[in-house]
């Protein structure tokens, strides 16, 4: 039975694959461990199969013999087999679940490498927690399924073959019968083995969509109870625990159903066994030892017979999770170094986008044919209604996209022909929505230059205007900040994420609605820190406050994926009948120019 799974492992060229793949990225590493717990599995195979063995020593040289020195020499032989099988077994557990913990770490921080590696694009399409619960069980299905590989050809294989020469050996005619029940629980156990691959593949995305519903609930729990969704969101994951609940009941029926068969085809050959021996025994006198000696060893034999009866299908749910996380480690990040890529040369920091076109779905371009002037040490202001293109254009200076066509270009370097590590390093970003991160306040001031002094990372914070509530924070600089800086604010947290550009000191600043958090006060104060820390750096900013727009150096009106007007506040408003003209008179939130000074100047 165990040669017919490995049989059909071996010819099915997917799994034949995977299983190679799994084997050449870790038994080499593990090679001298490896052979430590094989080299124990072999010694529980041999003294499981000599304890069946020396059976026939008890019966014919102690009880018909009625020696009683041999029983003690007897009685110490299988105390020492057994204590031997016992040690065995020990080191066979600990060695296999230390390579597990290992491998799953492993992994663990592989599978985190590359997702750093992946593109916005990639997590644009994928919901964050469903990914991270699936990567989980992913993992540790190659645990399993090396462990489950090792465990059932070196322990149980061999026990199985051990004992059957144990049968062999005692009566070559009862072995032959008793074997006879494999090639049918063969044929039953191939039949389930096609299902459990969907079905294995369902569970996995199953568990991870429950999981992924209480993350993100407990992520958004403040608008959740703000519109009063408890009942809803109550009622969707208990459809989604029922779902996986059957799920997960589907395939343990899978499994279970091989059990009826192979006790019953077991029982069919032990009580065979039982029956034609007995007769031997009683009609022809054969030997009572040899007899005992072998329906022990196929009562032993029973277990791992089981075991390799169900191995494929135990082994095809772990291949899934195999398969699963190798598509996600062979996805190609969609912006990527070109091979003779260097890294970017900075003298000026100018930023030109030529002839731009970009869209995030074929046929609907986000910007058709965008060229817009950065200069050198300026600011520059886009403005317009949402939708139109803005913080996309932000995206692509990063690079976390690359246009359909048309160029970016800084310094006289296409940005499509440098390191994108490079590129980053040299720009200082600041979202519309901050985002901190798990460790301390000082730790995500510091994010993006970890080498900063405590001196630095103060003064950051002091011209952020950040500082006073830091100082009166329990902890001050180490304080903990929570899960997505839920401690704070959203003024707070902004003003956090600033600093944390400040700190960064690059030559090119992205800001994204940056003060769009804050109060008036705290934004009048913000903004002298941040005209302090434009000044000599190309800025290029996303606003709709006037009082963000009305300094900036050039101003760039974004319509339905197009430059529809450039200049300075004061030129872009004498045009009466211009877009900016108009969203400044219209003043509202909905990508319109708001105009704040006006309570700054009775404020």
């Amino acid at each position: 039975m165990s040669i017919e799974n490995i049989k059909q492992v071996a010819s099915d060229p997917q799994s034949r694959a995977v299983v190679r793949r799994v084997f050449e990225e870790n038994f080499a590493s593990y090679r001298g461990s490896y052979a430590l717990a094989i080299l124990c599995m072999v010694i529980v195979a041999g003294t499981t199969s000599y304890s069946a063995y020396i059976i026939k020593d008890v019966v014919n040289e102690v009880f018909d013999k009625k020696n009683l020195a041999m029983a003690w020499v007897v009685a110490a032989i299988i105390l020492g087999v057994f204590m031997t099988k016992g040690i065995a077994g020990f080191g066979q557990e600990v060695l296999l679940n230390r390579i597990g913990n290992n491998i799953i770490a492993r992994y663990q921080s592989r599978v985190y490498s590359h997702m750093l590696q992946l593109g916005i694009g990639f997590y644009n399409d994928n919901r964050s927690a469903f990914l991270v619960s699936q990567i989980g069980q992913n993992i540790a299905g190659i645990k399993n399924l090396l462990n489950t590989m090792i465990t059932v050809v070196a322990r149980d294989f061999l026990t199985l073959v051990g004992l059957i020469c144990v049968m062999i050996w005692q009566d070559p005619a009862m072995t032959l019968g008793s074997l006879v029940v494999m090639p049918p629980a063969a044929y039953v156990i191939s039949r389930y083995v096609k299902r459990m691959k969907k079905l294995s593949r369902q569970e996995v995305n199953l568990n991870a969509r429950v999981n992924s519903a209480m993350v993100e609930s407990a992520q958004g729990i403040s608008v959740l109870k703000a519109f009063t969704m408890e009942d809803q969101m109550q009622v969707k994951v208990d459809k989604l625990v029922k779902s996986a609940e059957k799920q997960a009941n589907t395939i343990a029926l899978v499994n279970a159903r091989t059990r009826p068969l192979t006790e019953t085809l077991g029982g069919i050959a032990i009580a065979g066994a039982v029956a034609f021996g007995g007769w031997r025994v009683i009609e022809l006198g054969a030997n009572q030892g040899a007899l005992l000696s072998f329906l022990v060893a196929a009562m032993l034999a029973y277990d791992p017979a089981r075991r390799l009866a169900s191995f494929r299908v135990q082994f095809e749910k772990s291949l899934v999770n195999a398969r699963m996380l190798y598509e996600l480690l062979d996805t190609k990040p969609r912006q990527s170094d070109q091979p003779d890529a260097k890294d970017i040369a900075i003298s000026q920091a100018d930023i030109r986008l030529d002839n731009v076109v970009f869209s995030y779905k074929a046929g609907e371009n986000i910007l058709d044919g965008v060229s817009i002037h950065a200069r050198a040490g300026k600011t520059t202001a886009l403005v317009g209604p949402s939708g139109g293109g803005k913080t996309t254009i932000i995206n692509l200076i990063q690079r976390f996209h690359d246009p359909l066509s048309g160029t970016i270009v800084i310094d006289g370097q296409d940005i499509a022909t440098i390191t994108v590590a490079s590129l980053r390093k040299n720009i200082a970003y600041v979202s519309q929505q901050p985002v901190l991160f798990e460790g301390t306040v000082r730790e995500n001031i510091a994010f993006g230059r970890p080498e900063a002094s405590d001196e630095e990372i103060e003064e950051a914070a002091r011209l952020a205007q950040a500082h006073d509530f830091i100082a009166a924070l329990p902890e001050g600089y180490e304080t903990a900040v929570g899960e997505m800086g839920t401690n704070f604010s959203g003024g707070q947290r902004q003003r956090l994420s600033i600093a944390r550009a400040i700190l960064r000191n690059a030559p090119i600043l992205l800001l994204d609605e940056a003060t769009s958090a804050l109060d008036n006060e705290s934004e009048k104060l913000v903004q002298k820190a941040l005209d302090t820390l434009m000044k000599g750096r190309t800025t290029v900013v996303v606003a709709h406050r006037l009082s963000t727009i009305r300094n900036a150096d050039s101003i760039i009106v974004i319509d339905k994926g197009q430059v529809v007007e450039h200049g300075t506040h004061g030129s872009l408003m004498r045009k009466r009948n211009g877009l900016y003209s108009r969203l400044h008179n219209i003043g509202t939130d909905d990508g319109e120019i708001v105009d704040d000074t006006k309570a700054e100047a009775h404020g």
